[in-house]
Protein backbone atom coordinates (compact mmCIF):
# COMPACT_ATOMS: atom_id res chain seq x y z
CA UNK A 1 0.00 0.00 0.00
CA UNK A 2 2.78 2.60 0.99
CA UNK A 3 4.69 1.38 -2.34
CA UNK A 4 1.38 2.22 -4.14
CA UNK A 5 0.67 5.61 -1.97
CA UNK A 6 4.59 6.71 -3.15
CA UNK A 7 3.69 6.28 -7.07
CA UNK A 8 1.12 8.36 -7.12
CA UNK A 9 2.19 10.71 -4.93
CA UNK A 10 5.51 10.87 -7.65
CA UNK A 11 3.74 10.87 -10.61
CA UNK A 12 1.08 13.60 -9.43
CA UNK A 13 4.66 15.82 -8.16
CA UNK A 14 6.11 15.19 -11.79
CA UNK A 15 2.99 16.07 -13.42
CA UNK A 16 2.52 19.46 -11.51
CA UNK A 17 5.72 20.34 -9.92
CA UNK A 18 5.55 24.19 -11.08
CA UNK A 19 2.43 24.16 -9.25
CA UNK A 20 3.52 23.24 -5.99
CA UNK A 21 6.46 24.98 -6.37
CA UNK A 22 4.70 28.25 -6.81
CA UNK A 23 2.28 27.02 -4.28
CA UNK A 24 5.33 26.75 -2.15
CA UNK A 25 6.30 30.13 -3.07
CA UNK A 26 2.99 31.76 -2.04
CA UNK A 27 3.09 29.80 0.96
CA UNK A 28 6.56 30.33 2.01
CA UNK A 29 6.27 32.98 4.81
CA UNK A 30 3.76 30.68 7.02
CA UNK A 31 5.33 27.80 5.88
CA UNK A 32 8.85 29.06 7.50
CA UNK A 33 7.63 30.79 10.42
CA UNK A 34 5.26 28.05 11.96
CA UNK A 35 8.14 25.62 12.12
CA UNK A 36 6.48 23.27 9.33
CA UNK A 37 9.78 23.66 6.90
CA UNK A 38 12.05 22.72 9.88
CA UNK A 39 9.95 19.40 10.63
CA UNK A 40 9.87 18.14 7.13
CA UNK A 41 13.33 19.07 6.44
CA UNK A 42 14.09 16.18 9.50
CA UNK A 43 12.00 13.99 7.66
CA UNK A 44 13.12 14.12 4.33
CA UNK A 45 15.13 10.42 4.76
CA UNK A 46 11.97 8.80 5.67
CA UNK A 47 9.90 7.33 3.42
CA UNK A 48 8.52 10.81 2.10
CA UNK A 49 9.70 13.24 0.42
CA UNK A 50 9.43 17.00 1.43
CA UNK A 51 7.53 17.94 -1.42
CA UNK A 52 5.41 15.09 -0.51
CA UNK A 53 4.28 16.50 2.76
CA UNK A 54 4.24 19.99 1.41
CA UNK A 55 1.22 18.15 -0.74
CA UNK A 56 -0.15 16.95 2.19
CA UNK A 57 -0.11 19.98 4.51
CA UNK A 58 -1.51 21.81 1.68
CA UNK A 59 -4.48 19.22 1.20
CA UNK A 60 -5.21 20.24 4.87
CA UNK A 61 -4.09 24.12 4.63
CA UNK A 62 -7.19 24.23 1.75
CA UNK A 63 -9.26 20.67 1.42
CA UNK A 64 -10.16 20.37 -2.64
CA UNK A 65 -13.37 19.44 -2.06
CA UNK A 66 -14.77 22.69 -0.20
CA UNK A 67 -12.90 24.90 -2.31
CA UNK A 68 -14.49 23.19 -5.41
CA UNK A 69 -18.08 24.13 -3.91
CA UNK A 70 -17.20 27.97 -3.04
CA UNK A 71 -15.65 28.12 -6.94
CA UNK A 72 -19.20 27.15 -8.04
CA UNK A 73 -21.00 30.55 -6.97
CA UNK A 74 -18.85 33.04 -9.06
CA UNK A 75 -20.13 31.08 -11.76
CA UNK A 76 -23.48 30.59 -10.87
CA UNK A 77 -23.54 34.38 -10.45
CA UNK A 78 -21.96 35.01 -13.67
CA UNK A 79 -24.97 32.74 -15.32
CA UNK A 80 -27.86 34.74 -13.36
CA UNK A 81 -26.41 37.81 -14.68
CA UNK A 82 -25.85 36.60 -18.03
CA UNK A 83 -29.31 35.28 -18.34
CA UNK A 84 -31.10 38.93 -16.97
CA UNK A 85 -28.22 41.87 -17.72
CA UNK A 86 -28.09 41.97 -21.27
CA UNK A 87 -32.09 42.23 -21.46
CA UNK A 88 -31.91 45.12 -19.51
CA UNK A 89 -29.18 47.13 -21.58
CA UNK A 90 -31.03 46.00 -24.76
CA UNK A 91 -34.42 47.71 -23.40
CA UNK A 92 -32.33 50.84 -21.91
CA UNK A 93 -30.53 51.46 -24.87
CA UNK A 94 -33.08 50.78 -27.66
CA UNK A 95 -35.77 52.97 -26.40
CA UNK A 96 -35.81 56.84 -26.71
CA UNK A 97 -37.37 57.60 -23.94
CA UNK A 98 -35.33 55.56 -21.36
CA UNK A 99 -32.21 56.88 -22.51
CA UNK A 100 -33.69 60.08 -21.56
CA UNK A 101 -33.79 59.82 -18.13
CA UNK A 102 -30.90 60.06 -15.70
CA UNK A 103 -31.61 56.65 -13.39
CA UNK A 104 -32.01 54.40 -16.15
CA UNK A 105 -28.73 55.61 -17.86
CA UNK A 106 -26.98 55.08 -14.48
CA UNK A 107 -28.39 51.57 -13.96
CA UNK A 108 -27.45 50.43 -16.82
CA UNK A 109 -23.84 51.80 -16.34
CA UNK A 110 -23.98 49.89 -13.20
CA UNK A 111 -25.24 46.61 -14.76
CA UNK A 112 -22.56 46.84 -17.40
CA UNK A 113 -20.04 46.74 -14.52
CA UNK A 114 -21.37 44.08 -12.98
CA UNK A 115 -21.55 42.02 -15.52
CA UNK A 116 -17.82 42.44 -17.06
CA UNK A 117 -16.85 41.98 -13.02
CA UNK A 118 -18.10 38.77 -12.90
CA UNK A 119 -16.96 37.68 -16.47
CA UNK A 120 -13.44 38.71 -15.02
CA UNK A 121 -14.52 36.52 -11.59
CA UNK A 122 -15.43 34.02 -13.91
CA UNK A 123 -11.93 34.07 -15.75
CA UNK A 124 -9.81 33.90 -12.46
CA UNK A 125 -11.45 31.37 -10.67
CA UNK A 126 -11.64 28.87 -13.83
CA UNK A 127 -7.91 29.31 -14.14
CA UNK A 128 -7.34 28.95 -10.69
CA UNK A 129 -9.62 25.70 -10.70
CA UNK A 130 -7.35 24.47 -13.33
CA UNK A 131 -3.95 25.37 -11.52
CA UNK A 132 -3.15 28.06 -14.24
CA UNK A 133 -0.20 29.87 -13.59
CA UNK A 134 0.66 33.22 -14.47
CA UNK A 135 3.31 36.29 -14.19
CA UNK A 136 2.80 39.06 -11.76
CA UNK A 137 2.21 41.51 -14.22
CA UNK A 138 -0.98 39.19 -15.84
CA UNK A 139 -2.12 39.30 -12.53
CA UNK A 140 -1.96 42.07 -11.40
CA UNK A 141 -3.70 42.68 -14.57
CA UNK A 142 -6.86 40.89 -13.38
CA UNK A 143 -6.70 41.85 -9.75
CA UNK A 144 -6.54 45.71 -11.50
CA UNK A 145 -10.06 44.96 -13.34
CA UNK A 146 -11.73 43.38 -10.65
CA UNK A 147 -11.21 46.40 -8.67
CA UNK A 148 -11.83 48.85 -11.00
CA UNK A 149 -15.13 46.99 -12.49
CA UNK A 150 -16.14 46.73 -8.32
CA UNK A 151 -15.94 50.67 -8.12
CA UNK A 152 -17.46 51.36 -11.03
CA UNK A 153 -20.31 49.64 -9.19
CA UNK A 154 -19.75 51.73 -6.18
CA UNK A 155 -19.55 54.96 -7.65
CA UNK A 156 -22.59 54.46 -10.22
CA UNK A 157 -24.69 53.26 -6.49
CA UNK A 158 -23.27 57.10 -5.20
CA UNK A 159 -24.25 58.61 -8.54
CA UNK A 160 -27.96 57.22 -8.28
CA UNK A 161 -28.67 58.34 -4.95
CA UNK A 162 -27.32 61.71 -6.24
CA UNK A 163 -29.74 61.56 -8.87
CA UNK A 164 -32.91 60.53 -6.87
CA UNK A 165 -31.91 63.48 -4.12
CA UNK A 166 -31.83 66.03 -6.76
CA UNK A 167 -35.02 64.64 -8.07
CA UNK A 168 -36.70 64.58 -4.87
CA UNK A 169 -35.61 67.51 -2.81
CA UNK A 170 -35.46 70.02 -5.76
CA UNK A 171 -38.08 69.04 -8.01
CA UNK A 172 -38.30 72.46 -10.21
CA UNK A 173 -34.46 72.97 -10.82
CA UNK A 174 -33.99 68.73 -11.04
CA UNK A 175 -33.65 69.31 -15.05
CA UNK A 176 -31.58 72.14 -14.86
CA UNK A 177 -29.19 70.75 -12.24
CA UNK A 178 -28.75 67.39 -13.57
CA UNK A 179 -29.33 67.35 -17.56
CA UNK A 180 -28.81 64.07 -19.91
CA UNK A 181 -25.75 65.75 -20.50
CA UNK A 182 -24.31 65.78 -17.79
CA UNK A 183 -25.62 61.84 -16.69
CA UNK A 184 -23.27 60.96 -19.68
CA UNK A 185 -20.36 63.08 -18.15
CA UNK A 186 -21.22 61.69 -14.41
CA UNK A 187 -20.63 58.10 -16.47
CA UNK A 188 -17.47 58.91 -17.76
CA UNK A 189 -16.16 60.30 -14.35
CA UNK A 190 -17.09 57.01 -12.58
CA UNK A 191 -14.78 55.21 -15.21
CA UNK A 192 -12.23 57.42 -14.91
CA UNK A 193 -11.71 57.67 -10.74
CA UNK A 194 -12.65 53.78 -11.45
CA UNK A 195 -9.39 53.59 -13.26
CA UNK A 196 -7.49 55.89 -11.02
CA UNK A 197 -8.48 54.28 -8.01
CA UNK A 198 -6.98 50.62 -7.69
CA UNK A 199 -3.60 51.58 -8.29
CA UNK A 200 -1.86 51.83 -5.40
CA UNK A 201 -3.07 48.63 -4.30
CA UNK A 202 -2.05 47.03 -8.12
CA UNK A 203 1.59 49.07 -7.80
CA UNK A 204 2.37 47.58 -4.18
CA UNK A 205 1.29 44.11 -5.29
CA UNK A 206 4.21 44.56 -8.04
CA UNK A 207 6.30 46.37 -5.92
CA UNK A 208 5.97 42.86 -3.78
CA UNK A 209 6.47 40.57 -6.27
CA UNK A 210 9.67 42.31 -7.75
CA UNK A 211 11.48 41.20 -4.32
CA UNK A 212 9.59 37.67 -4.42
CA UNK A 213 11.49 35.00 -5.89
CA UNK A 214 8.11 33.87 -7.11
CA UNK A 215 7.86 33.91 -10.93
CA UNK A 216 4.75 31.95 -11.48
CA UNK A 217 2.02 32.14 -9.70
CA UNK A 218 -2.07 31.22 -9.13
CA UNK A 219 -3.90 34.12 -9.62
CA UNK A 220 -6.86 33.84 -7.02
CA UNK A 221 -7.56 36.86 -4.53
CA UNK A 222 -8.28 34.62 -1.58
CA UNK A 223 -5.14 33.13 -2.00
CA UNK A 224 -3.50 36.85 -2.50
CA UNK A 225 -5.03 38.24 0.89
CA UNK A 226 -4.15 35.04 3.07
CA UNK A 227 -0.60 34.23 1.61
CA UNK A 228 0.48 37.61 0.30
CA UNK A 229 -1.38 40.11 2.20
CA UNK A 230 -1.29 39.39 5.59
CA UNK A 231 2.59 39.09 5.05
CA UNK A 232 3.32 42.39 3.81
CA UNK A 233 2.90 45.62 5.26
CA UNK A 234 2.72 47.70 2.18
CA UNK A 235 0.10 46.04 0.54
CA UNK A 236 -2.04 45.50 3.95
CA UNK A 237 -2.17 49.04 4.37
CA UNK A 238 -3.06 50.16 0.49
CA UNK A 239 -5.87 47.27 0.44
CA UNK A 240 -6.51 49.20 3.90
CA UNK A 241 -7.02 52.34 2.25
CA UNK A 242 -9.24 50.68 -0.56
CA UNK A 243 -11.10 48.95 1.22
CA UNK A 244 -11.93 51.81 3.28
CA UNK A 245 -12.87 54.25 0.19
CA UNK A 246 -15.46 51.49 -0.51
CA UNK A 247 -16.92 50.78 2.74
CA UNK A 248 -17.60 54.56 3.42
CA UNK A 249 -18.66 55.21 -0.09
CA UNK A 250 -21.37 52.61 0.35
CA UNK A 251 -22.20 54.05 3.93
CA UNK A 252 -22.61 57.57 2.37
CA UNK A 253 -25.02 55.84 -0.42
CA UNK A 254 -27.24 54.13 2.81
CA UNK A 255 -27.07 57.76 4.32
CA UNK A 256 -28.65 59.80 1.44
CA UNK A 257 -31.56 56.80 0.95
CA UNK A 258 -31.82 57.58 4.83
CA UNK A 259 -32.73 61.02 3.82
CA UNK A 260 -34.87 60.68 1.10
CA UNK A 261 -36.52 58.69 3.10
CA UNK A 262 -37.01 61.25 5.96
CA UNK A 263 -37.82 64.09 3.29
CA UNK A 264 -39.79 62.25 1.43
CA UNK A 265 -41.72 61.22 4.74
CA UNK A 266 -42.30 64.27 5.17
CA UNK A 267 -44.13 65.20 1.94
CA UNK A 268 -46.39 63.37 2.19
CA UNK A 269 -45.18 59.89 -0.14
CA UNK A 270 -45.41 57.73 2.37
CA UNK A 271 -49.44 58.01 2.45
CA UNK A 272 -52.18 56.67 -0.51
CA UNK A 273 -51.90 54.25 -3.34
CA UNK A 274 -48.06 54.87 -3.84
CA UNK A 275 -47.01 54.25 -0.09
CA UNK A 276 -46.49 50.20 -0.79
CA UNK A 277 -44.55 50.91 -4.49
CA UNK A 278 -42.33 53.44 -2.28
CA UNK A 279 -41.81 51.07 0.69
CA UNK A 280 -40.88 48.04 -1.81
CA UNK A 281 -38.71 50.50 -3.56
CA UNK A 282 -36.48 51.53 -0.72
CA UNK A 283 -36.27 48.09 0.92
CA UNK A 284 -35.11 47.15 -2.41
CA UNK A 285 -32.46 49.43 -2.35
CA UNK A 286 -31.17 49.15 1.62
CA UNK A 287 -31.00 44.99 0.85
CA UNK A 288 -29.27 45.80 -1.84
CA UNK A 289 -26.47 48.08 0.04
CA UNK A 290 -26.74 46.07 3.09
CA UNK A 291 -25.12 43.06 0.62
CA UNK A 292 -23.18 45.00 -0.39
CA UNK A 293 -21.19 46.40 2.80
CA UNK A 294 -21.08 42.74 4.63
CA UNK A 295 -18.15 41.77 2.36
CA UNK A 296 -15.96 45.01 2.81
CA UNK A 297 -16.62 45.34 6.23
CA UNK A 298 -15.26 41.31 6.67
CA UNK A 299 -12.13 42.33 4.59
CA UNK A 300 -12.24 45.71 6.58
CA UNK A 301 -12.19 43.39 10.02
CA UNK A 302 -9.78 41.26 8.24
CA UNK A 303 -7.08 43.43 6.97
CA UNK A 304 -7.05 45.15 10.45
CA UNK A 305 -6.06 42.07 12.33
CA UNK A 306 -3.49 41.39 9.61
CA UNK A 307 -2.08 44.53 10.71
CA UNK A 308 -2.17 44.31 14.38
CA UNK A 309 -1.96 40.60 14.76
CA UNK A 310 0.97 38.05 13.22
CA UNK A 311 -0.56 35.03 15.48
CA UNK A 312 -3.50 34.27 12.70
CA UNK A 313 -4.26 30.59 11.89
CA UNK A 314 -3.77 30.87 7.91
CA UNK A 315 -6.30 28.34 7.38
CA UNK A 316 -9.39 30.43 9.03
CA UNK A 317 -7.73 33.52 6.76
CA UNK A 318 -8.45 32.10 3.49
CA UNK A 319 -11.72 30.42 4.67
CA UNK A 320 -12.65 33.82 5.52
CA UNK A 321 -11.18 35.29 2.31
CA UNK A 322 -12.74 32.62 0.03
CA UNK A 323 -16.35 33.30 1.62
CA UNK A 324 -16.18 36.94 1.42
CA UNK A 325 -14.39 36.74 -2.29
CA UNK A 326 -16.66 33.96 -3.82
CA UNK A 327 -20.02 34.47 -1.72
CA UNK A 328 -20.54 37.71 -0.50
CA UNK A 329 -18.72 39.81 -3.19
CA UNK A 330 -20.74 37.99 -5.77
CA UNK A 331 -24.19 37.80 -4.05
CA UNK A 332 -25.19 41.47 -4.47
CA UNK A 333 -23.65 41.40 -8.29
CA UNK A 334 -25.90 37.96 -9.09
CA UNK A 335 -29.13 39.87 -7.48
CA UNK A 336 -29.12 43.23 -8.47
CA UNK A 337 -30.33 43.04 -12.01
CA UNK A 338 -33.48 40.56 -10.99
CA UNK A 339 -33.66 43.49 -8.01
CA UNK A 340 -34.13 46.75 -10.42
CA UNK A 341 -35.10 44.50 -13.02
CA UNK A 342 -38.32 43.28 -11.81
CA UNK A 343 -39.01 46.64 -10.21
CA UNK A 344 -39.13 49.26 -13.24
CA UNK A 345 -42.24 48.84 -14.89
CA UNK A 346 -40.69 49.70 -18.03
CA UNK A 347 -37.65 46.82 -17.54
CA UNK A 348 -40.27 43.97 -15.92
CA UNK A 349 -42.08 43.51 -19.15
CA UNK A 350 -38.93 42.78 -20.80
CA UNK A 351 -38.03 40.41 -18.71
CA UNK A 352 -40.91 38.38 -18.38
CA UNK A 353 -41.11 37.72 -22.05
CA UNK A 354 -38.13 36.68 -22.24
CA UNK A 355 -38.64 34.00 -19.51
CA UNK A 356 -42.31 33.15 -20.48
CA UNK A 357 -43.64 34.43 -17.33
CA UNK A 358 -45.79 37.20 -18.83
CA UNK A 359 -49.59 35.95 -19.00
CA UNK A 360 -51.39 37.59 -21.92
CA UNK A 361 -54.52 39.33 -21.03
CA UNK A 362 -57.56 38.23 -22.19
CA UNK A 363 -59.48 40.10 -24.25
CA UNK A 364 -63.47 40.44 -24.09
CA UNK A 365 -64.89 41.06 -27.45
CA UNK A 366 -68.37 43.87 -27.53
CA UNK A 367 -71.17 42.54 -28.34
Amino acid sequence: METLFQGRSQAFLMAGEDLLLSLLCMFSDWYTSSGQAERHERQVNSSYAAMELFVQEWHVFLPPRRTRALQVCPILGFVAVFLTTPIILYRILTRAHLRQQTRYLLLANALLSDLLFMAVCLLSTSMTAASVLMSDRTCAAILFLMVMLYSVGVFSATAIVLDTCLAILVPLRYTTLWPVSRTYGAIAATWAVSVVFPSVSVGAFLWYHATSPCTQLICSLPLVLALTVSHSRPLQVSMLLTVTTILVMLLLVICGYVVLYCQSRKSGVWRGQQASRAKGTFLIHYLHLFLSVCPMLLLFIELLLYSNSTQLDPSADLWVSLVACNILVVLPKGLAPYFYGLRYRDLQGSLLDFFGLNKPRAITPVT
